[in-house]
């Protein structure tokens, strides 16, 4: 089939209000799901597109990376086309067999769309793959053998995700790296970890991928024992509900979709930025043009109209004409924050 035929669409056209009226209506459950794996693609741009049209006729939604060294998927699959996607999954040499995690809270509607995007990196690292044998990565444990390494009082917990996901959950007794992106971090640990390389060092991420990178990262730096959780947080969660395994971690596992967050136990171990009460919700800044994602309590939502600060509060009661104006002045001007950086906001 010719996929660059102007006639096949292969990516979204709608607008965010006409997608959230059209998940609505939907009559269906849905579940979400990921997955990713580290494999040669010879042409990612023709994998791409014949995935999102199979994808698409299975009304799939998500946010998927390719890159030559892999796939990163985060997706929203429908529960009546399930099979019929796993069946899809498998006839890829690219992805047969591959493990799937399966979201613990999920309300349908995680993803609006769907997206698949080519990459250099399906993680960026800022390290050319020459730099290191990225296939050389720590041990996977379960979550029956990372409780037991964490018991060892010689074990270090390094947490490999950025600090605004670290913020509202985390296992106990965590090393939790002050970074905002994977680039940042790979370095910030390794000098966290100075004079610990024959220490059993535990890394942990939202589903795993990071981790791969992050082990053969301190492998190739000379760590002796370096492992991984196997499938995350995510699969974590799910063997601990499963196999009536203790919970050693607190909060809430950040996740990069519509929910920002699911509950792996009931303790709430962060606080709004703006009051400093009791709350691991975060939200986006209701001004579009400063989109800063926040933890935001109801109270202060409702004070502030489910902005960041009270400029942001004051644009967005501005007439759309205006507020249109300043956007794109502020696309040109500056480039917005992304995350509220509250360890360098501490009162």
């Amino acid at each position: 089939m010719d996929y660059k035929s102007p006639k096949i669409i292969l990516h979204n056209k709608l607008d965010r209000q006409t997608l959230e009226k059209k998940l609505e209506q939907e009559s269906f459950t849905r579940k979400t799901i990921s997955f990713y794996r580290y494999t040669e693609i010879i042409n990612p741009q023709e994998f791409r597109d014949l995935l999102y049209k199979k994808w698409s006729d299975l009304d799939c939604l998500g946010r998927v990376y390719i890159a030559k060294e892999g796939i990163n998927a985060q997706m929203s699959v429908p529960n009546h086309n399930w099979q019929a996607f796993k069946e899809q999954l498998n006839s890829f040499k690219e992805l047969k067999n591959i493990s799937i995690k399966i979201a613990i809270e999920d309300n349908g509607k995680s993803f609006l769309k769907l997206s698949i995007k080519i990459r250099k990196q399906i993680v960026a690292d800022g390290l050319s793959m020459n730099d290191y044998d990225f296939t050389n990565v720590g041990k996977h444990l379960d979550a029956k053998s990372w409780n037991e390494l964490m018991n060892n009082s010689e074990s270090i917990v390094v947490d490999m995700r950025n600090h605004y996901e670290s913020e509202i959950g985390h296992f106990k007794e965590s090393i939790l790296p002050r970074s905002e992106t994977f680039k940042e971090e790979l370095p910030e640990v390794l000098n966290l970890l100075k004079g610990k390389k024959e220490k059993p060092i535990m890394l942990y991420c939202t589903g795993g991928i990071r981790c791969e990178k992050a082990s053969a990262f301190l492998k190739h730096n000379g760590f002796k024992d370096v492992n991984q959780l196997h499938g995350g947080i995510i699969d974590y969660a799910r063997q601990v509900r499963v196999n009536g395994i203790e919970n050693k971690f607190q909060g809430k596992n950040f996740v990069f979709d519509e929910r920002l967050g699911e509950s792996i136990s009931a303790d709430v171990i962060s606080n709004c930025h703006q009051c400093g009460k009791s709350n691991d919700t975060h939200v986006n800044c209701a001004n579009k043009s400063c989109n800063l994602l926040f933890i935001q309590c109801k109270k202060c939502q409702e004070l502030m109209e489910k902005t960041c600060s009270d400029e942001c509060k004051e644009i967005i009661n501005l007439p759309e004409e205006n507020q249109v104006i300043l956007r794109r002045k502020s696309g040109l001007e500056k480039k917005a924050k992304r995350f509220f950086r509250s360890h360098l906001n501490k009162k």
